[in-house]
């Protein structure tokens, strides 16, 4: 069996238990590059020339200056605390329905139009909301565009395991229903590819190991991303629709979606 081409668990006491799982489940294609290390590979990215291990970024280009943007409404049930930026775009900015106080930092909230908040950033003559929106798809069709790793790990049920660096792609909605850690260095990249939808359960964490960044995580689902009550997600997170984070649903990244993003009290800190 070469080792090289299957990925390699780094829970302590689970390791070929979780191994022999992956082999039941079937891994697909896999390179080098996006192999899972070794326990001992971990630490800072140990890639060619200084790069991290796994894939190479998703360019975000503008929409990475946001926190929270989408196209037809962003709503929010108070209390959220938003350390970043919010944009809507094309629709006017009326359908911002976020108070001002919910916006900390430096952050601000950007609209196309004066019918948004108080606050809010009249964008119409600049025009970088429409970048942004542009940037943002174009963002979506790069990591959907990357070659899988591993297809269709766990049939979609990804909790309880710990994953390295690597491209993941589905067919199916994904479900994480206990704790998912990624481990990795500072510089290694994960791109999680979903055709259908992405549910995180109440109470469930994605949790990051060794020096792993939210600014290397990219999560492209092409249908409903529902992070549920108390959740902790890591990473930029791009809907094809909607994105719905429940009451007390902590985000260290960014919710980028092509419609609606839904807040309940949710604290969001872009990376």
């Amino acid at each position: 069996m070469n080792n090289q081409n299957h990925p390699r668990w780094i829970s302590t006491s689970m390791v070929y238990t979780a191994a022999l799982f992956l082999f039941s489940v079937g891994c697909g294609s896999s390179s080098h590059q996006g192999d899972l290390p070794a326990p001992t590979a971990y630490g800072a990215g140990s890639g060619v020339a200084g790069q991290g291990r796994g894939p190479t970024p998703v360019i975000l280009g503008t929409a990475a200056n946001y926190a929270v943007l989408a196209e037809s409404t962003i709503t929010s049930v108070p209390t959220s605390v938003i350390t970043g930026n919010v944009g809507l775009s094309p629709a006017a900015g009326s359908f911002i329905v976020l108070s001002c106080p919910e916006i900390s930092g430096s952050g601000h909230i950007y609209a196309v139009d004066a019918s948004g908040p108080a606050c809010a950033v009249n964008d119409a003559v600049p025009g970088n909301l429409t970048t942004a929106i542009t940037d943002k798809n174009t963002a979506r069709v790069d990591a959907n565009g990357r070659a899988a790793d591993y297809n269709e790990l766990g049939a979609g049920l990804i909790g309880g395991l710990n994953l390295g660096p690597a491209t993941y792609k589905w067919t199916s909605d994904v479900s994480i229903t206990t704790d998912l850690t990624l481990t990795g260095g500072p510089k290694d990249v994960w791109i999680f590819i979903i055709s259908k939808g992405l549910t995180l359960n109440s109470n469930v964490r994605i949790t990051l190991a060794g020096g792993a960044l939210p600014a290397n995580i990219y999560w492209s689902i092409a249908e409903t991303a529902t992070l549920n009550t108390t959740s902790t997600f890591k990473g930029t997170l791009i809907s094809q629709t909607n994105i719905a984070a429940k009451t007390l649903a902590v985000i260290d990244g960014r919710l980028l979606a092509h419609t609606a993003v839904t807040l309940d009290s949710n604290s969001i800190t872009a990376p």
